[in-house]
């Protein structure tokens, strides 16, 4: 293998790694990023199921490798030679495992409240290329798996089981809360090195403030309801629906207005109902119910006021999403949302729009596409 290795650093190419080898981190960031952004789409397709597990299981186990290095319960054997590379390993499951979960969350996350978790994610995923000579802080390692293995449970246990609420959610807290424990103190018990190195007591107490913080997340609907996912959101002037497509008429928003379809100003004639069409990802034969809590801004207490809650049954296993829309004909001028949430009312995506009534007839600006 010396030989082999010796060999390859001869080469030209051999040569160009080495000359730039402190960017390769940045480049392996970069291409990894790229590929799961290619590669992953939905979380209940087996591919997707399949490189999480294997990540998680292979992220587990080099980390009890890792720790046990120091120890020399590797030494003389086949491990002990890679055993320098571990760090960049963890380093890589590490990164592998957040930017999936950016990834899927991207697809959840509306512009409101639950950006906040989004952002830890999107910081942590970056801190990852940072933290290469910080991984041997086994505070730091451990503090990392657990908020990672926690987005794990809450993705994976909820697509097996067919299944989510606020019980499902605490149950995959707390499966993954025991299994970190399981492999710390198994890590623990193996490694002397380890009990000279931390503070048993210090490193759960670690883990148990991030065990609430992420459950007090959840509390106050900041984390949004994955794997569910809002796909579409539109404000509409018609929505029609012919065999099993759905034809929505809605007024198209500027091209460079990425972030949105639909105008945010809706132009309504007199007495035109307004409508508003959302499709919803689930994984396949997950069933739950959602609801269009539609809201309107009322401009003399400077608060938002719920006028009614509509709701649906959604069905998972289209990768378009199951779609719905609800409408209301009564509706007053001014700023609307509608927040699309679940029974448990977490947040899945927002529908932003201002109504503005108009006497001209409006035929230029309207697209009609079926979803």
């Amino acid at each position: 293998m010396n030989r082999t290795l010796a060999r390859y650093r001869q080469t030209a190419f051999g040569q160009f790694v080495v000359r730039h080898q402190k960017y390769a981190p940045v480049l392996f960031f970069i291409g990894g990023f790229i590929f799961d952004t290619l590669t992953l789409g939905r979380i209940d397709r087996t591919y997707d199921t399949v490189v999480l597990c294997s990540h998680m299981i292979f992220l587990s186990l080099t980390l009890y490798l890792y720790n046990l290095v120091d120890d020399g319960k590797w030494r003389d054997t086949f491990i002990d030679r890679f055993s320098e590379y571990f760090p960049l390993a963890i380093q890589f499951f590490f990164g592998g495992l957040s930017s999936a979960f950016v990834i899927y969350f991207f697809r959840s996350v509306s512009m409101s409240k639950t950006m906040a978790f989004f952002i830890l994610l999107v910081l942590l995923l970056f801190a990852n290329e940072f933290l290469k000579k910080k991984i041997s802080n086994k505070y730091l390692q451990f503090s990392v798996y657990f908020f990672i293995n926690f987005t794990f449970f809450a993705f994976m246990i909820p697509m097996l089981i067919k299944e989510m609420n606020t019980f499902i959610f605490i149950i995959s807290g707390f499966i993954s809360f025991a299994s970190t424990l399981a492999l710390i103190t198994f890590i623990y018990t193996s490694s002397p090195s380890t009990r000279l190195e931390i503070s048993l007591k210090k490193l759960i107490s670690l883990i148990l403030v991030l065990y609430v913080s992420i459950n007090v997340f959840y509390y106050f609907s900041l984390i949004p309801p994955v794997p569910l996912a809002m796909e579409t959101g539109l404000v509409a002037h018609d929505v029609q629906k012919n065999d099993n497509e759905y034809s929505v008429t809605y007024e198209k928003e500027d091209w460079y207005i990425f972030w949105r379809s639909h105008q945010i100003n809706f132009h309504r004639e007199a007495d035109e109902p307004v409508y508003v069409f959302t499709s919803i990802f689930a994984p396949t034969d997950l069933n739950k119910s959602v609801f269009h809590r539609w809201k309107w801004y009322n401009p003399e207490t400077n608060n938002w006021e719920v006028t009614e809650d509509i709701g649906f049954e959604v069905t998972g296993g289209r990768g378009r999403g199951f779609r719905g829309y609800t409408y209301k004909n009564n509706v007053r001028e001014g700023q609307w949302k509608v927040h699309v949430i679940t029974e448990e009312e977490l947040l899945i995506g927002v529908v932003d729009f201002v109504i503005k009534n108009t006497s001209e007839s409006l035929q230029k600006g309207l697209i009609e596409k079926s979803f």
